[in-house]
């Protein structure tokens, strides 16, 4: 997310902590980057920084020591150095303890202290990159942060550009005429200037450009207008200029409290947004405008009530629940029997308890077992019943082989 205000603030950052810090041995790169190796190494050199819209460049200046006959002496790399960032998603800058480097730290410069301190840069989704020997691209325009006089004149200038044919939400993010505008800048500025996000640039601009020829307008009337009623092209320098004020820095809570507080469109609850053509999303109030794309669902951001925090649960997958729901079932079958012959066993323990309880002796007598026989669960009489029909059919056989040999014995 880095966009122009947050390069402002990595370069003061920079230029702040290493005054009077000393650097001293070589640029060491991890080995998961490919971004190039920085062939700099100097016994001692100091560190300094400048943004431009959404590039920062870092100089690498060696110290110059005389020796006793008026020479000068250093290492290699005496020439300075710059090394031009592009910060991409996740880029930041941060001076920690040598022996303490972040995980993510992808570019290394150690200070001549004890114990040693190094400046990383920060990148965990590795998409940011650096130039060695590098210059700010000739193809942005200029800083909408610091140069903004140069900035609106560019734009105004080149309104017959293919670029200006297209939305005014995508427009904002052309680096060749919007340096250092991003995704979250353009929503708030659009949204202070109420102008549709799917409006043609060239429409929207042409009229600032017509404003700005109007001879009639006093200088005074003129700067009472930006004042109470700023154009898009100024909004374009104001709103990142609040960001700096709020010195926002992602990783303090404070910081980001206050700049989320800050924002009044960028994913507020109740905004709306869309996909542009090139798959970024933008949010607005209102209408889209004209050249809003066609057949993109419109999405808009819900407020959520603040609950009381849940423990979580683990993710639950289709294969589980459907292992599941069967298992369920299963278990709830064997529980409903068990529940079942809890039930009917229940009168035969109440009819025990009656005839003296658990410690009175109990009569042995036919009559007794077929009553408990009789109350016994449906489960344990199917099963013993059939039991009980073989040995009795094997009885009646063997009776029934039997009798003729006794009668045979008798006539005998």
């Amino acid at each position: 997310m880095p966009e122009g205000p947050e390069l402002f603030l990595t370069s003061r950052y920079i230029s702040n902590i290493c005054s009077g810090l000393i650097f001293s041995g070589a640029v060491e790169k991890s080995q998961v980057s490919k971004n190039p190796e920085v062939p700099f190494e100097s016994e001692e050199y100091l560190i300094s920084a400048a943004s431009r819209g959404k590039e920062l460049k870092l100089t690498l200046m060696p110290v110059k020591r005389e020796c006793c006959k008026g020479q000068d002496r250093d290492s290699r790399g005496r020439e300075p150095m710059d090394l031009v960032f592009r910060f991409g998603m996740s880029g930041s800058f941060k001076l920690t303890l040598a022996a303490e480097i972040p995980k993510h730290a992808h570019l290394r410069f150690y200070t001549k202290e004890s114990p040693p301190r190094a400046l990383c840069f920060v990148d965990f989704r590795r998409f940011g990159r650096w130039e060695v020997d590098g210059s700010w691209q000739p193809d942005r325009g200029p800083c909408v942060i610091l140069e903004y006089e140069k900035f609106r004149e560019n734009v105004l200038k080149n309104l017959s550009d293919k670029a200006f044919n297209r939305p005014i939400c995508e427009a904002l993010l052309n680096q060749k005429f919007f340096n250092g505008i991003g995704n979250y800048l353009r929503a708030e500025i659009l949204y202070r200037s109420k102008i549709p996000p799917f409006e043609k640039a060239r429409t929207v601009l042409e009229s600032l450009q017509h404003r700005e020829q109007d001879s009639t307008m006093t200088l005074s009337r003129k700067l009472k207008l930006k004042r109470e009623n700023p154009d898009l092209l100024e909004l374009c320098h104001l709103v990142p200029m609040e960001v700096i004020r709020l010195g926002y820095d992602p990783e303090s809570p404070a910081d980001s409290a206050a700049f989320e507080a800050w924002l009044q469109c960028y994913y507020v609850p109740g905004m709306k947004s869309l996909r542009d053509t090139n798959g970024r999303t933008i949010w607005f109030q209102g209408n889209p405008g004209p050249l809003a794309p066609k057949g993109r669902k419109l999405r808009k951001r819900k407020s959520q009530a603040k609950a009381e925090p849940e423990v979580s649960s683990p993710k639950v997958t289709k294969s589980a629940v459907r292992k599941n729901s069967k298992t369920g079932t299963r278990q709830e079958r064997a529980d409903e029997t068990q529940r079942k012959k809890k039930e009917e066993g229940k009168p035969a323990q109440e009819n025990a308890a009656d005839t003296g309880g658990a410690g009175s002796r109990k009569p042995n007598t036919r009559a007794r077992r077929k009553a408990l026989a009789s109350q016994e669960s449906p489960v344990v009489v199917s099963a013993a019943e059939p039991r009980k029909r073989r040995v009795s059919a094997r009885k009646n056989t063997a009776s029934a082989v039997a009798a003729p040999r006794s009668r045979r014995t008798k006539v005998k």
